[in-house]
């Protein structure tokens, strides 16, 4: 409890190191100071934790434009910070766990409210024996066969847009960067190992802007490497502490050193860790001295609702307030 405290008094649980790079060639990089990213939701999936389960909010100029994953309780932070659904230019979906994808029906319903009427493109993962790729996982959501087979009118063209899915090759052992374009905002993509499950760390640009969100991984084959590189804001999850002997979790998560490892081969100007669990809510200290021991830049602890920039990769505002 007493690192908690400390995080919360310090302000944003925010832990700021000097950065390697000078504020000049930082500016040279990213042109667009009105690119931010809200938090929506910064835990797992356990329901004791006080966290919504993980997403992301790509905005710019206060308007929302990329989605990353929708996990439970991240619909009513997206209401929080001012999002429109015909806004979007995109939604990214890093994988089908639970804790990333729940709320996503609720957007598609909520969506039946609004004046959107172009097409939508979902980004997803390839699947296995085990998980569908994407365009099943819609089909046996709101197909006209599905759980919500009420709303198979967003894939079917009987509503007033649909939505177009992309899958993404997602083999961790055969990588390849994928890439596309939406709304002036170029995507990429990359597997990333998440046990066996199929998985994505996702890249969003614009105008020499980069953040990187890498999902949930191990890391084993440093695939995250290959979209990490020149990061503004490079998006974490700290889902199991230093030294974890957990071997399930090590083949789902990376632990604080890797992140570090990264932050600093990609030169990444700030680090935002996200998906925390109860088992790295309360040694952020530990975890703040591993990352810091392999990198010193920026380095801040997300809380559901934070806004940050991502130019200079300080927090700016909550969409609690």
């Amino acid at each position: 409890m007493r690192t908690k405290r400390f995080f919360r008094q310090a302000g944003g649980f925010a832990l700021a190191a000097l950065l390697v790079f000078s504020a000049n060639a930082q500016a040279a990089a990213c042109r667009n100071p009105n690119l931010d990213v809200v938090v929506l939701g910064s835990g797992g999936p356990e329901l004791d934790d006080n966290r919504a389960s993980v997403g992301y909010l790509v905005r710019e100029n206060g308007r929302a434009a990329v989605l990353v994953d929708f996990g439970s309780g991240t619909s009513l932070n997206f209401e929080r910070s001012g999002a429109k659904i015909e806004d979007l230019q995109a939604v990214l979906l890093s994988q089908f766990h639970v804790d990333h994808v729940n709320d996503f029906p609720a957007l598609v319903k909520g969506a039946f409210f609004t004046r959107r009427n172009r097409d939508l493109p979902v980004y997803g993962p390839s699947g296995n024996r085990i998980v569908p790729a994407l365009p099943q996982y819609l089909a046996r959501l709101i197909g006209n066969k599905g759980a919500y087979a009420y709303l198979s009118g967003f894939l079917d063209g009987g509503e007033s847009f649909r939505l177009k899915p992309v899958t993404v090759a997602a083999d961790a052992a055969h990588p390849k960067v994928f890439a596309a374009s939406e709304g002036g905002f170029r995507i990429s993509a990359v597997p990333v190992t998440h046990s066996i499950i199929p998985a994505l760390g996702w890249r969003v640009e614009k105008d020499g802007c980069a953040v990187v969100f890498s999902s949930g991984t191990s890391n084993m084959g440093r695939t995250l490497d290959k979209i990490a590189a020149d990061a503004d804001l490079l998006v974490a999850h700290n889902a199991i502490p230093e030294g974890s002997t957990d071997r399930v979790a090590l083949k789902l998560h990376m632990m604080p050193s890797e992140i570090g490892r990264i932050a600093a081969a990609a030169h990444a100007k700030s680090v935002v860790l996200s998906h925390f669990m109860n088992r790295t809510e309360n040694v952020m200290w530990e975890t703040a001295a591993a990352i810091g021991s392999r990198y010193k830049g920026k380095l801040n602890f997300a809380r559901d609702c934070d806004i940050y920039a991502v130019h200079s990769g300080e927090q700016i505002g909550s969409c609690l307030r």
